[in-house]
């Protein structure tokens, strides 16, 4: 996608399309059903479906991106960030190793982008990771998804211990209170959200401002990315607005994505490999 609308990103790019459900996360995925309507690999989806390369074509626009990423930071004053991937997971071990050798190499070509890279499996990106990026590559962001405080302290424990040179949770969907925990180490960056499209499973207010409190705390950026429905947003819960009202005064991000009267939309430092061999 040549600009992406998730807000944390600056372009989504998806090298193969297909998943299978890990966790109450996945439970209403927007992958699976956005496959079904699109059939883009024949509207399966799971462990026995197949997963679908995509084209040529699409495997170029990177390196497109990547030739006009001194232009985009000079215009933006960051460098251009990809999400990889919003239509499957990169760290999937049913994907075949030859397509995830070749997403490598074009991350290695394409050295002027950040690469985020968000898994439900963390458990598997050490032995998946080329020798080459396992040391932290400044350009590729670790990620690990987690909506509560049970999936937080299961995968944070595994994604600690992987050499990266920037590290972050995707606390979305929130579906139950995290925090951080006491003593280190932490993340670089924490996005959170609620949960959007049908079957949204609600989340409390009091868990976003939790863990934006602990981020403060713990030198983590925050980034609250959406409430995902208006009766979750603090608008009308707290301050007994009608949707169409909180609409009119917080439109960012599904359901809207104020918190306290503020958008909270911080990114983490980009750390080089001097100041992160210093670190």
């Amino acid at each position: 996608m040549e600009y992406s609308k998730i807000e944390r990103c600056d372009h989504t790019v998806n090298p193969w399309i297909g998943c299978q459900k890990v966790s109450p996360g996945c439970d209403h995925c927007y992958a699976e059903a956005q496959n079904a309507f699109r059939k883009w690999n024949g509207g399966t989806w799971g462990p026995h479906a197949p997963r679908k390369r995509t084209s040529v074509a699409y495997w170029k626009q990177p390196l497109k991106w990547n030739r006009e990423a001194v232009a985009f930071e000079q215009k933006h004053g960051h460098r251009p960030r990809g999400f990889c991937a919003s239509l499957a997971d990169v760290f999937d071990n049913q994907v075949p190793s030859a397509w995830r050798e070749d997403l490598f190499e074009l991350i290695r070509k394409c050295d002027q982008l950040d690469w985020l890279l968000l898994t439900k499996r963390p458990q598997n990106i050490l032995k998946m990771l080329p020798s080459d990026l396992g040391d932290g590559d400044p350009n590729v962001w670790l990620g690990i998804t987690a909506e509560d405080q049970v999936h937080f302290d299961q995968r944070w424990k595994l994604l600690q211990k992987i050499p990266a040179s920037l590290k972050f949770i995707s606390y979305e969907p929130a579906l139950g209170a995290l925090r951080l925990p006491a003593l280190g180490p932490y993340p670089d960056w924490l996005i959170s959200g609620g949960e959007s499209g049908g079957g949204t499973r609600p989340v409390k207010r009091r868990w976003i401002r939790d863990v934006i409190a602990d981020c403060r705390k713990h030198g983590v950026a925050p980034f609250h990315k959406q409430w995902g429905s208006y009766q979750n947003n603090p608008l009308v819960v707290n301050k007994g607005m009608s949707v169409k009202e909180a609409k009119g005064l917080d439109a960012f991000g599904k359901g809207g994505g104020l918190v306290d009267d503020k958008l909270v939309r911080e990114f983490p430092v980009r750390r080089n490999a001097a100041n992160r061999d210093a670190a």
